[in-house]
């Protein structure tokens, strides 16, 4: 495992010409995040400065732009001095004009985005497109060059900072976290962080703290507390922070590059002891705390109106004009940019070249640097299904094997980890600790927070690597609005040619809603599918498989796939086995089929179809349909399981749409379909607008009813029970069969019964709990 070599000790001054390089790019840089925000045109100020040169509509953020230029500006000095893989991870949420100034100048922006050259035509419309109609937008989106963290959505920052330098040795992520982004849930937790990293097999988080002490409209809680009490908070994560503090530009500079040295020189000597020497206690990681005023340089320095736009009449009051025009000339445009736009070669020098330049990393392009993972042969842990539903077996644990072996076979690759809040056991996993143990030393990682789960998975998928994300189903939640913000990063990314496809955000959801026996309602909740289904269909997988097989298919189908946030739903209790691994796989190639097996229309048109997608639907269905061939068997009965959730909507709405001859080849253009679905009803509703006559779909799901019962009792209370189904499907057949009268008395008998047994015995009904599929 390689180590760079160690930087110089830091020298008491900045030398004098370094310190001017410095200040210089930093001007530079400040007067294009400005021009960015106002101008149109005449953006290098060759002549004075008129109303019609000012955009018509002023919007974006001014004041985090100073203190990101400044750390950007070390970063490439740093880079430039030690040849050291520098990450920068801009967390202040409208930071983007810095972050794109800063790809510019260093030739990045104009390499990916041809059509803005490095000199004044393409400054002219890079300046032009910045929050404009078919332009680019205020934030570090995957059309910044460099970035894996957009930040319109705080608090992930330093939570995808640590995912990507998880086993990237190399790899150094300095991270700038805003004090307004400090407030989130999703930050704090993420200082915690720094007790998963391995001095050995990962690289380093250098945290850098800014406080500018005011968000949009006041204080921030982190930017007004006393030095003592930011410093305790720090040391007390597992930090050793050093302060940069003051508004003299030259006096903060030299103590910030004074300050970076010293960090990195602490980095470098605690991955040494590490790799080296076999030290094995665990040191304080260093970080820095930067104190400066908001929208430092600006007008309205140290003021909420710097937050945004401070001035916001630039364009007809003249006094603001001449205001804008003068803090515009205060960076000297005419010395940093020569005659022809480019930015001056004593300034260029700073930035390093090639693939090292922060705009040009390769993990912040991961796409460019995945590998296909070796995935071990998933027939070997398949479950042994000599006949549908009489074998029984936990839906997740054939799963755990195969990911054991998954581990196994990138113990030396390492771009694989499995994240899961403390759970892995309990989800029945935990086959993978035989091979691999938990962070920071191994490759599993377990904390109780669904943030850091997800966060830690998105930084590693988009620098190039590979993983699964398990959790609770209902908390799965909470981290809902980080996967749909992920989501909308795919889904731009792929309309970037230069943006290759990174591996897909792959989530199992399990310890469903149906089986949470003894946690109760708080933990039955399916609504991340609800979620998935509203986000652009070209970036979206959701499968329900409806057996260990089938997830074994799934599973793979979803760790090959790339570009897209797959959510695989299956429950870890133990459940009916219903299709070999021949037939899952076939089943789960075609997203939706007719199973044969458990139908009566022998191919003719059925007089109804009995649907379901899920493991606990499928079982109530299948036994559904049981009752009606034994009670009705004139009823011609179509039985059809769903796998692929998004096959069901029209074709052209998702890659994986069924053609409308396969889809009424298993629906029928007309025929009334009972559906028996894993979330709510809603959700199939959803799919179905488009299809024919999609009032013909009667859907039962999870209704929002739960409680701690028993697994048979939560299918009543929902209505999706089998005897619930058999008598819905009776109800909307073409023709009443004989025996219907007698089945429906019969299902609310049982149902009746039902009722005060559960509450007597504690258990349910030995004819559920018992049932098996008998051909």
């Amino acid at each position: 495992m390689s180590a760079l070599a160690a930087p110089a000790a830091p020298e008491p001054d900045l030398d004098p010409a370094e310190l001017e390089q410095l200040l210089g790019w930093w001007a530079a840089a400040n007067f294009l995040s400005v021009a960015q925000v106002y101008l149109r045109d005449n953006v290098l100020l060759r002549e004075p400065l008129r109303p019609e040169h000012v955009k018509p509509r002023l919007v974006g953020h001014w004041g985090t732009c100073p203190g990101l230029n400044l750390v950007l500006a070390h970063a490439q000095r740093l880079v430039r001095r030690t040849g050291q893989e520098t990450l920068v991870v801009a967390g202040p949420g409208h930071g983007g004009p810095a972050v794109i100034a800063s790809s510019w100048l260093d030739g990045t922006w104009s390499e990916r985005h041809p059509d803005m050259s490095p000199d004044a035509a393409g400054l002219e419309a890079l300046v032009r497109a910045f929050s404009a109609p078919g332009g680019v937008s205020s934030h570090a989106g995957p059309h910044v060059p460099g970035s894996i963290s957009e930040g319109g959505e705080l608090g992930y920052s330093l939570v995808h900072a640590f995912g990507a330098v998880f086993d990237d040795p190399d790899l150094l992520a300095v991270c700038v976290v805003g004090d307004g982004e400090a407030e989130t849930g999703p930050l704090e937790g993420s200082w915690k962080s720094v007790r998963f990293l391995d001095p050995v097999h990962d690289g380093a988080v250098l945290p850098v703290l800014h406080l500018n002490g005011l968000k949009i409209s006041g204080p921030t809680v982190l930017g007004q507390a006393p030095r003592e009490e930011v410093d305790a908070l720090l040391r007390g994560h597992g930090w050793d922070p050093r302060w940069v503090e003051g508004d003299d530009p030259r006096a903060v500079h030299a103590a910030f590059a004074a300050a970076l040295d010293s960090a990195h020189s602490d980095i470098h000597e605690l991955q040494a002891a590490a790799r080296e020497r076999g030290a094995t206690e665990r040191r304080a990681w260093p970080a820095i705390v930067l104190r400066t005023p908001k929208g430092w340089t600006g007008p309205h320095e140290g003021e909420p109106a710097s937050h945004q736009v401070p001035l916001k009449a630039a364009r007809t009051d003249a006094r603001e004009l001449a205001q804008l025009e003068a803090w515009l000339r205060s960076y000297r445009p005419e010395e940093r940019f020569d005659d022809g736009g480019r930015l001056v070669a004593e300034l260029r020098g700073l930035a390093s070249e090639g693939d090292l330049r922060l705009g040009a990393l390769a993990q912040a392009d991961g796409g460019r640097r995945l590998r296909p993972l070796p995935l071990p042969d998933s027939r070997r842990h398949a479950v042994d299904v000599p006949q549908p539903g009489t074998v029984v077996e936990e839906g997740t644990r054939p799963l755990g094997r195969f990911l054991r072996d998954l581990l196994a076979a990138t113990a030396d690759r390492r771009d694989f980890r499995l994240t899961c809040p403390d759970e892995t056991a309990s989800n029945r996993l935990d086959d993978v600790f035989s091979v691999e143990g938990r962070a920071p030393h191994g490759r599993v990682m377990e904390v109780l927070s669904e943030h850091l789960c997800e966060g830690w998975l998105e930084g590693y998928l988009l620098t190039g690597r590979h993983g699964l994300f398990a959790t609770y189903e209902a908390f799965a939640m909470v981290s809902a609005s980080m996967l749909v913000q992920h989501a909308k990063w795919l889904d731009h990314a792929s309309r970037l040619p230069w943006r290759a496809p990174v591996a897909s955000l792959n989530v199992l959801l399990t310890s469903t809603c149906w089986r949470n026996d003894h946690n109760g309602f708080s933990h039955q909740g399916p609504g991340l599918v609800d979620a998935v289904l509203a986000l652009p269909g070209g970036v979206t997988g959701v499968y329900l498989p409806p057996d260990a097989n089938c997830l074994l298919h799934v599973a793979e189908r979803a760790l090959r796939s790339r570009g897209r946030v797959n959510l695989l739903v299956a429950d870890k209790q133990p459940h009916l086995q219903l299709l070999d691994w021949e037939a899952a796989a076939r089943h789960c190639a075609a997203g939706a089929s007719a199973w044969a097996w458990a139908s009566t229309c022998n191919g003719d048109d059925p007089d109804v179809v009995l649907a379901c997608a899920g493991d606990v639907p499928t079982q109530e269905a299948l036994a559904a349909a049981a009752l009606l061939r034994r009670w009705c068997p004139e009823l011609r009965l179509r039985f059809v399981n769903v796998v692929d959730l998004l096959a069901l909507l029209p074709p052209g709405a998702h890659p994986h749409a069924l053609g409308r001859d396969r889809f009424e080849a298993l629906f029928g253009r007309d025929v009334e379909t009972v559906f028996a679905f894993h979330g709510h009803p809603r959700a199939v509703h959803q799919l179905l607008h488009g299809r024919s006559r999609p009032e013909r779909f009667h859907v039962r799901g999870f209704d929002e009813h739960g409680t701690t019962t028993t697994p048979f009792d939560m299918v009543v209370r929902n209505g999706m029970s089998r005897y619930d189904l058999a008598a819905l499907a009776l109800r909307h057949a073409r023709r009443v069969p004989a025996g219907a009268r007698e089945l429906e008395r019969h299902c609310r008998e049982v149902l009746e019964r039902h009722a005060s047994y559960v509450v007597e015995h504690l258990e349910d009904l030995p004819e559920v709990r018992d049932w098996r599929w008998t051909p």
